[in-house]
């Protein structure tokens, strides 16, 4: 299975970061293939243009997608699978993977009549929380993040989607101890994830 990672965080110095590592080593370990996307790291624009804006807005199929937006499309085009790779930051993504839906999920490609985004066999989510999932709040708040990722983004763009969110990663804030029980457990499960796609 060839794999299409869209990875999400600005420093290496996260678990975000070593969960984007431990997905690619369960990836190698069964002999699938990836492309990744690191939005940061690629200097991906997030911002759309007002041309974009126009393109969108008024479903003109006959204003040309950016290069850069192409070349994501592409990727998707080639994958089997999709794996979104990000920290909540606020209850959502960072402006950055926002950004990327707003510029990529084009008309034509992902939405319109007639589109010529595939239907992938997998979506993934991997979602890294400093807050506890054991607080009714932040159970609330992933929900409302699937009900956008999944029930808006992904849809009907992939055969199965499935969401998974690694919480009480926060440093400090008392939470330290949580932080290092966790990381190698979650670490160990990411590993397996994408192992077992």
């Amino acid at each position: 299975m060839k794999v299409f990672i869209v990875y999400c965080h600005p420093s290496k110095n996260s678990f975000t970061y070593e969960v984007k590592e431990a997905f690619i080593k369960g990836l190698e370990s069964a002999g699938h293939s990836y492309e990744i996307s690191d939005l940061y790291a690629d200097g991906f624009n997030p911002v759309m243009s007002e041309k974009e804006y126009i393109r969108e807005g008024f479903y003109n199929l006959d204003s040309p997608v950016s290069e850069d937006v192409l070349f994501e499309q592409k990727k998707i085009n080639e994958a089997d699978a999709i794996a979104f790779i990000y920290p909540d930051f606020w209850t959502s993504s960072p402006a950055m993977l926002e950004g990327w839906f707003q510029r990529v999920w084009t008309y034509g490609f992902a939405y319109g009549d007639k589109i010529s985004m595939k239907c992938l066999e997998k979506a993934l989510f991997l979602i890294t929380m400093g807050g506890s999932l054991k607080d009714k709040v932040r159970r609330d708040q992933l929900e409302a993040m699937k009900t956008v990722m999944v029930g808006d983004r992904i849809r009907n763009r992939a055969k199965t989607c499935e969401v998974y969110a690694f919480d009480e990663m926060t440093r400090g804030y008392g939470n330290d101890a949580n932080r290092d029980k966790n990381a190698g457990k979650y670490l160990r499960k990411v590993f397996e994830i994408a192992k077992n796609l």
